[in-house]
């Protein structure tokens, strides 16, 4: 590894500590590192650098020739990095120094550790399925940021009242979901919204998609898993002009007349997994799911 790209938001510079440590680390074994712009103004504004270091500010910035990019703060961090990635194939490390994380899984005391891991090549690439949207009539919003890691969700706007979202797979009509909203989660979303909504949890390297209805009313509406080779339909019944469509956290209003497609993105994204990591370890912790004294062994 000879160059990275490193990525932060504005409440990470509170992480000065761990900032330094990543950079320490990188430099120590002669890493170029390049800094997103605004987060580099940032942590100059802050005085946390010491060095001057090269930036980017846009997809086109950035290429094949970069071996990774490290991000600093939560999940919604590494959601954000991805717009400027997309399609190229740069590994993203995630360094979690928010709150709770799934995708952003290197714990603040771990960093050196499982920075240097990396560096010797010693992890796991697991490759993460996104979903990409399209429209009838064709929306300007989704022209080149039309792709989502985590879900795409339908959501009513500016009403109390549920909406329909009448939905067809591969043409055939399945249902009309009367709801807040609908979810369509791939596996690394599973653990975002689409759990909060009593969504599964699926494993990262699944072959799925989820469609979690958001309160819905229909009493017997639950969660249906599917192939992530499926294509999926959406029109929307609302008693307001518009409805509000997010692509992870991209969201915009869309008119109520508007057809939605969804299907698999032609490309994936490629998360790190230091070999003191897993996926496994990582729904254990944030899930509390080793809590129970039941459950303590020697193992």
């Amino acid at each position: 590894m000879k160059k990275v790209a490193i990525y932060g938001q504005s409440y990470s510079i509170s992480a000065e500590k761990e900032i330094q440590i990543l950079l320490d680390v990188l430099q120590k074994n002669t890493i170029d590192c390049f800094i997103e712009k605004q987060f580099y103004d940032l942590l100059i504004e802050g005085a946390i650098l010491e060095d001057k270091y090269p930036t980017f500010s846009h997809f086109t910035d950035l290429n094949t020739s970069f071996d990774a990019l490290f991000t600093l703060g939560g999940d919604g961090t590494i959601l954000r990095a991805v717009t400027y990635i997309r399609n190229l194939g740069i590994p993203i490390l995630g360094i979690n120094t928010g709150r709770l994380g799934f995708l952003a899984t290197i714990n603040k005391t771990s960093i050196q550790e499982s920075v240097e891991l990396v560096l010797k090549g010693e992890f796991l690439i697991i490759e993460r399925t996104l979903l990409s949207i399209k429209t009838v009539p064709e929306l300007d919003q989704f022209k080149e940021l039309n792709f989502a890691l985590n879900e795409v969700t339908i959501a009513r706007k500016n009403t109390t009242s549920m909406i329909g979202i009448r939905t067809s797979l591969n043409k055939e009509y399945l249902t009309n979901y009367w709801a807040d909203g609908l979810i369509i989660a791939t596996p690394t979303g599973s653990t975002g919204y689409s759990l909060s909504c009593n969504g599964p949890v699926i494993s990262p390297d699944s072959k799925n998609v989820v469609i979690t209805p958001i309160a819905p009313h229909n009493l017997n509406a639950r969660s249906m898993v599917i192939s992530d080779g499926t294509s999926i339909q959406l029109t929307i019944d609302s008693r307001e002009k518009d409805f509000l469509i997010s692509l992870d956290s991209r969201i915009t209003s869309v008119p109520k007349n508007t057809k939605i497609y969804i299907e698999k993105a032609n490309f994936t994204v490629k998360s790190i997994i230091p070999n003191n990591q897993s996926f496994l370890q990582t729904l254990r912790s944030k899930l509390l799911w080793g809590e129970d004294t039941r459950n303590e062994t020697n193992l």
